[in-house]
């Protein structure tokens, strides 16, 4: 699977995803809960960077002390948006607002997309931010507001 970045505003950001052949829908199942879980991971404020004591501790964990105060004292990292998958032949593509999530939430997606392609579902590339020129994005409010969760 092929990673590749282009425009990229955490706000408002596009996932893009190429399949080999147009996905089954068990394929776009799989996919779909992998970003639904991703997400809901970083709406609880999963991927704050600030805080990965655990990480930083090293490899021998037994009997680390975990500092609540460090934790409560970290700036929150908390995603806000999701919309809708949307599918077009070999393609998808999702629509986020990843709000003040540090960047090791996209390194985490990309490395569980890329246990998925390699043994359930064949994914070609994965462009993260930009347009498909095939498959304009409408610059409306109306599209981003089908949201999974938004908060409320």
């Amino acid at each position: 699977m092929q990673v590749q970045f282009r425009e990229f505003n955490p706000f408002d950001v596009w996932f893009w995803i190429e399949f080999s052949n147009v996905p089954a829908p068990m394929e776009k199942q799989y996919v779909e809960e992998v970003f639904q879980s991703w997400f809901y991971l970083g709406k609880l404020g999963g991927f704050n960077a600030e805080n990965l004591q655990v990480q930083e501790e090293g490899l021998d964990l037994s009997y680390m002390e975990y500092d609540t105060q460090q934790a409560d004292d970290s700036m929150m990292a908390l995603m806000h948006n999701m919309g809708e998958f949307e599918y077009q032949g070999t393609w998808a593509r999702c629509w986020f607002d990843l709000g003040t999530s540090d960047a090791i939430a996209i390194d985490i997606l990309i490395n569980s997309l890329r246990q998925l392609s390699q043994e359930y579902v064949s994914i070609e590339r994965l462009y993260i931010g930009g347009e498909n020129e095939d498959w304009t994005v409408e610059d409306n409010d109306e599209d981003r507001s089908r949201f999974i969760y938004d908060g409320n």
